[in-house]
């Protein structure tokens, strides 16, 4: 494991001199007794130093608490209720976030717990007589009907089902991919659409309901056509949804209308960033949608790290900071900066520090229990401020839960092949270990540290 340099500021000793006065002179601190920009700030989110031991422990709070939480086990002939749904597309987001949390740390209980859950699931909709009325969860596996019910299970099952031959669920995918294929309204050049509020509406949280699972279903069934088609459904959600004055996507579209809505909700720009991460992981360096899309990611980057409020969270909505701060959001933006780095397509000098205070964020966060506090539950469009500015949250909405694992194990990551340091009270992320030892440095040609008087 890497070290770290931790740097503290200067401390100021009491000289024993022989009268009060004295005393007080020596003890005063000023510009020529102290250096005073190294006294350390009072800071609401952690800021600093840090490790990937102290953010492992962190998802494992996490983790330990799902797990029991969400046993895999019928009660009274149905899918146990825990507190979460084995089936919920945010427990989609859960499979995926722990199926590259266990590559990236090499912890298999995360792998795990993924083939077990899905697994399960499997088994007992083999066997499964009852009526799919009384059991939800059962019905969305057996019965899946939505794009909501499939898209985010669609792709986490065949990444599971890759990851681990021995499970047996492929009927189940089967039956998953046929709901992403079929049920979408889609407008005349493709793009995915609902019915609600309106007639043909977009919504930007559907870009990862299905692309991802595009993506996905390319690898898993050889099928380049997939990753084809998710790319120019892409290409017509940024067409409409982006909003290039400010960086960042709108949540709501109604094709047709003289005027679009602008609310820039901020957990909607995670699932659009987050999508583009997924696509630019399965695209082909030659792809001809590849760099209008890796374009979009670094100009949605840039707009994200502009917007981020001073404590390391983002906004409810993205551009208005008297909506209250939210965790799903940041941990998402955090997950896509950092990956965006360990992939090389985003600046670590830039962006190294901007990551790093979303996840002191999204760790800040994490209670006792290993509960996500600040998560803002399901949330429908919405064309005026208010409906978004006072959506509830709650540590039982589970939109907060792998995207937490997700940003955590790519903080990881980052952490393992950058190296961050404390320079001028400052965090900097370097590509080459600069081997400082004093709190403030300048770098030779050779990235070392040089000591700079102070």
């Amino acid at each position: 494991m890497k070290k770290y340099a931790v740097f503290a500021a200067a401390s100021l000793t009491m000289c024993a001199c022989g009268n009060k006065a004295d005393t007080e002179t020596a003890a005063e601190i000023n510009d020529s007794t102290t250096p005073l920009h190294l006294l350390t700030p009072d800071y609401t989110t952690p800021y600093g130093a840090l490790s990937a031991d102290s953010v492992k422990a962190d998802i494992d709070r996490v983790f330990g608490y799902i797990s029991e939480v969400t046993p895999a086990k019928m009660t009274d002939g149905k899918v146990n209720q825990g507190t979460y749904r084995l089936t919920s597309y945010e427990w989609g987001v859960m499979y995926d976030a722990l199926l590259d949390a266990a590559k990236i740390t090499g912890d298999k209980r995360y792998a795990d717990y993924v083939s077990d859950r899905i697994g399960f699931l499997a088994r007992e909709a083999d066997t499964y007589a009852g009526d799919l009325k009384d059991d939800g969860q059962m019905r969305q596996v057996k019965n899946p009907l939505t794009l909501d019910d499939a898209g985010a299970m669609s792709g986490a099952w065949m990444r599971a089902a890759m990851a681990d031959t021995a499970l047996d669920v492929k009927p189940y995918i089967e039956r998953y991919w046929n709901v992403v294929e079929t049920a979408p309204v889609h407008l005349a050049d493709g793009t995915i659409a609902r019915n609600r509020p309106h007639y043909e509406a977009v919504w930007l949280d559907d870009m990862f309901m299905a692309l991802p699972s595009m993506a996905v279903r390319s690898q898993y069934a050889n099928d380049p056509r997939q990753l084809d088609a998710a790319a120019d459904i892409a290409a017509g959600f940024i067409k409409r949804m982006w909003m290039p004055e400010k960086g960042i996507f709108r949540h709501g579209y109604i094709e047709g209308a003289s005027h679009q809505p602008s609310m820039a909700w901020g957990r909607a720009n995670g699932w659009a960033i987050l999508t583009l991460s997924q696509l630019l992981d399965y695209l082909p360096e030659n792809h001809p949608r590849r760099a209008a899309l890796l374009d979009t990611f670094r100009n949605h980057a840039a707009g994200l790290a502009r917007l981020q409020g001073i404590d390391g969270f983002w906004h409810q909505l993205l551009d208005r900071p008297e909506t209250y701060e939210e965790t799903s959001a940041t941990a998402i933006f955090a997950y896509a900066l950092a990956h965006g780095i360990n992939q090389g397509w985003l600046d670590p000098v830039t962006f190294g520090p901007v990551a790093q205070l979303a996840w002191e964020a999204v760790a800040s966060k994490i209670n006792a229990k290993g509960e996500v506090e600040g998560v803002c539950v399901g949330t429908g469009m919405g064309f005026d401020p208010a409906y978004y500015a006072y959506r509830p949250v709650s540590v039982k909405a589970a939109h907060g839960y792998g995207p937490a694992i997700w940003a955590g194990a790519e903080m990881i990551k980052l952490l393992n092949t950058m190296h961050p340091y404390m320079n001028d009270s400052a965090i900097h992320y370097y590509a080459i270990d600069p081997e400082a030892d004093v709190p403030l440095f300048s770098l030779d040609s050779n990235g070392k540290a040089t000591e700079v008087l102070h």
